[in-house]
C-alpha cells in the first residue's frame, strides 16, 4: 500500500490569504499546504479520503489516473467543497465514482450539491453511488477492509480510518479510549495538530503528542496544519522520535 499526502492544511489552507507572516511567505515548498486529503494505492484499488476545495488541484499536481472511491470523514465544506469535479473520472472511466459516508455526511453533500439527486437527473452532473457507512462496523471498497474510528470534533462526530498498517484521524479533539486502540499497532498513525494555542474542536500540537505516546505505532505524522504553527522545518525538528510533521507530497509505503 502507499499513501499519498494530497494535502496537510487547515480549511484555510497555507498560505493564508493576505497573511504576511514567515511561514505563508516561506519558500520551502514544505510550508505550502492544500487542505487536507490522502491518496491511498493499493493493487485492488485507488481511493481519496476527502475531496476538498483543492481537490482538481491535488488530482492534477499528483497525477491520479484512476479512481476508484472517495471516502468522506465529515461534512465540513473544507473535505467535501471538490465533489463536482469527480466529472473527469466519470467520463474517463464511463461509470459513477463509489462515494462512502454517513448518513450526517450525505445529508450535507445532499444540501452542497442538490443538483446531483434531482430527478430527472441534469446531463453532465457528476455521477456517484452512495455507499452508506455504519460507523461501527468495518466495510470494505474492492475487498479491502476499512475500519472507522470515531472521534469528536467539539460535538460533531467525524470518521478517520484503520486500512491495514495506515490509520488516519483528522479534525479530532476528542478520541474515545475504545476509539483509539484501534489505532494500535500501526506502522504510520495521522493525527491532526492544528496549532500551539487551544482551540475548541481541534488537538493542538501538544495534545496530538500526548495522544500518539498513548499508543503503540511505529510512526506518526502530523497533519491539518495552521500557520499559526510555525515553519515546517523548526517545528519537525523539534519533535519526539518517531514523530513528524506530513507535508504535501509526502508518500509512504507499506
Amino acid at each position: 500500500m502507499k499513501v499519498t499526502f494530497l494535502g496537510t492544511g487547515t480549511s484555510q489552507g497555507i498560505p493564508f490569504i493576505g497573511c504576511p507572516c514567515p511561514v505563508c511567505t516561506s519558500t520551502n515548498k514544505k510550508d505550502n499546504r492544500l487542505r487536507t486529503s490522502v491518496w491511498i494505492e493499493t493493487p485492488e484499488a485507488s481511493i481519496v479520503i476527502d475531496s476538498g476545495p483543492d481537490f482538481r488541484y491535488q488530482m492534477l499536481r499528483t497525477k491520479v489516473h484512476k479512481l476508484d472511491a472517495i471516502i468522506f470523514t465529515h461534512g465540513h465544506k473544507d473535505h467535501i467543497a471538490g465533489l463536482d469535479d469527480i466529472r473527469a473520472y466519470n467520463y474517463f472511466e464511463q461509470k459513477p465514482i463509489p462515494i462512502y459516508a454517513t448518513e450526517e455526511t450525505q445529508e450535507s453533500l445532499r444540501r452542497e450539491y442538490s443538483y446531483i439527486f434531482t430527478n430527472p437527473t441534469y446531463p453532465g452532473i457528476p455521477q456517484i453511488e452512495m455507499n452508506t457507512i455504519n460507523a461501527k462496523d468495518t466495510f470494505t471498497v474492492n475487498g479491502i477492509p476499512i475500519t472507522p474510528i470515531r472521534v469528536l470534533h467539539y460535538k460533531l462526530e467525524v470518521l478517520g480510518f484503520r486500512i491495514g498498517d495506515f490509520a488516519y484521524i483528522t479534525d479530532a479533539n476528542y478520541i474515545a479510549p475504545e476509539e483509539l486502540e484501534k489505532v494500535n499497532g500501526s506502522k504510520a498513525f495521522v493525527l491532526n495538530a492544528l496549532r500551539h494555542e487551544p482551540h475548541i474542536s481541534h488537538y493542538t500540537l501538544a495534545e496530538a503528542v500526548e495522544v500518539a505516546k498513548s499508543v503503540h505505532v511505529e510512526d506518526t505524522y502530523f497533519t491539518h496544519i495552521s500557520h499559526q504553527l510555525g515553519l515546517h522545518d523548526a517545528v519537525d525538528s523539534d519533535l519526539p522520535e518517531g514523530m513528524h510533521l506530513a507535508y504535501d507530497g509526502l508518500e509512504l509505503e507499506f
